[in-house]
């Protein structure tokens, strides 16, 4: 089989390549650029169970780099606070570096599932489901360009598997190990299966497929749209739990007092009067009602210090 140097040095032939590409059709310099790039690095995602580690420490610290960074737009669908998206940064980064090898490691095997079709559909979809929420053509642009690495590793893993010699070829036994649907241990093949069907089904809920399976396929559409009701339930509790904060006003002036105010509505209660009635006054708080000339007023004034 090939070795890991020459893994790399084909996908990221390729993905210069497909940088190229990609900029003759129309797309963007910097994001032809970084389609190239997940293309060259691709080429060790099927190594991640090799036994000598090289591989999947290199692929691990570059996808906890770059993958927290791909998610960004999609934090922000989700209204995320800019706080809040740097702790689930930090969280991942350590996440994929040290407990995600750590898994892969332990219960992968080489040559198994990782090497398989499945597979590269997973990590295709995955880049899918990551990349730049809002542009379609350019997720479907650097999806591709995850597949092609992957399946660059695959197709020189057969073709390491066939010696040429004079009298013809000659397969080796790890012919058809690399490129294959299944392999020979049922959990894993359930497993890989599972996780395709999660992606495929979390790629089939983007809105500009279910345009596309609204016009084809109302019937599927509809059932589709039954689970996106409820993912977007869950993401509407996920932004009450942690969503933006609503920040206080900058303006401090209190507002202007309006006559709404219980305590207002009785300062500013007018005054009426009739031809026949003189003006009602408001009584004292402790004191007594004045009635225009009455005895008890003017007594009470009276027995007031100063009064006559």
């Amino acid at each position: 089989m090939a070795d890991f140097r020459t893994h790399v040095t084909t996908s990221s032939v390729l993905g210069l390549g497909y940088a190229g590409m990609g900029a003759m059709i129309g797309m963007p310099l910097d994001t032809s650029v970084v389609a190239g790039g997940l293309c060259g690095v691709s080429g060790m995602l099927p190594d991640l169970d090799s036994d000598s580690g090289i591989p999947l420490r290199e692929a691990m610290g570059f996808a906890a780099a770059v993958v927290p960074m791909l998610l960004v737009e999609r934090f922000e669908t989700f209204g995320f606070r800019h706080d809040v998206m740097i702790i689930i940064t930090a969280a991942l980064y350590f996440g994929i570096r040290f407990v995600g090898a750590s898994l892969v490691s332990r219960f992968s095997v080489h040559r198994g599932m990782f090497h398989s079709l499945p597979a590269a559909f997973i990590f295709a979809g995955v880049a899918f489901l990551m990349t730049d929420y809002a542009e379609i053509n350019v997720r479907y642009f650097k999806a591709a360009a995850v597949f092609a690495g992957f399946m660059s590793h695959l197709a020189l893993d057969e073709l390491y598997s066939i010696e040429f010699r004079g009298t013809g070829l000659r397969f080796k036994k790890s012919f058809g190990t690399a490129i294959k649907l299944w392999g020979n241990k049922g959990w894993a093949n359930f497993s890989t299966y599972a996780k395709l069907a999660v992606v495929a089904s979390m790629i089939v809920g983007e809105q500009p497929v279910m345009d596309w399976l609204s016009d084809r396929y109302p019937q599927i559409a509809e059932r589709v749209g039954r689970y996106n009701d409820a993912k977007q339930g869950v993401k509407d509790r996920i932004r009450e739990s942690v969503g933006p904060s609503h920040f206080p006003s900058t303006n401090t002036q209190s507002p202007a007092p309006t006559p709404t105010s219980p305590n207002l509505q009785q300062q500013w209660q007018p005054v009426t009067t009739t031809p026949e009635q003189t003006p009602t006054v408001p009584a004292p708080s402790g004191g007594f009602a004045p009635n225009n000339g009455s005895s008890q007023w003017n007594q009470a004034m009276r027995t007031m210090p100063g009064g006559q």
